[in-house]
């Protein structure tokens, strides 16, 4: 489960940097980049157990969630906060899911 969680985490990381580059470089919007950037690096240190409570990853994402479903409403474009949305539900969900 720890490794499935983690790797999962690291996906998710990917994920999340990708996106905030593709804001910036398509939309040339900053605060995409540095709210991905900043988000990743949390999670970096949630992933490498540097920050060493165990649901610190989840509320990270929690407030990703908030976010992302803030901008899907203001916005009512599915591309990407809707992606988003989505894949940090099903990050969250799989990451409390004990195999």
């Amino acid at each position: 489960m720890q490794n499935f969680a983690a790797t999962l985490l690291w996906v998710y990381i990917v994920l999340l940097i990708v996106g905030g580059l593709i804001g910036y470089f398509k939309a040339n919007s900053k605060v995409s980049l540095i709210t991905s950037s900043v988000s990743a690096a949390v999670l970096v240190l949630c992933a490498l157990d540097i920050v060493f409570r165990p649901y610190m990853a989840d509320v990270v994402m929690a407030v990703l969630l908030i976010v992302f479903a803030i901008r899907l409403t203001k916005t009512k474009k599915f591309m990407p906060s809707g992606l988003m949305l989505v894949l940090t539900v099903v990050t969250l969900a799989l990451r409390q899911f004990k195999f």
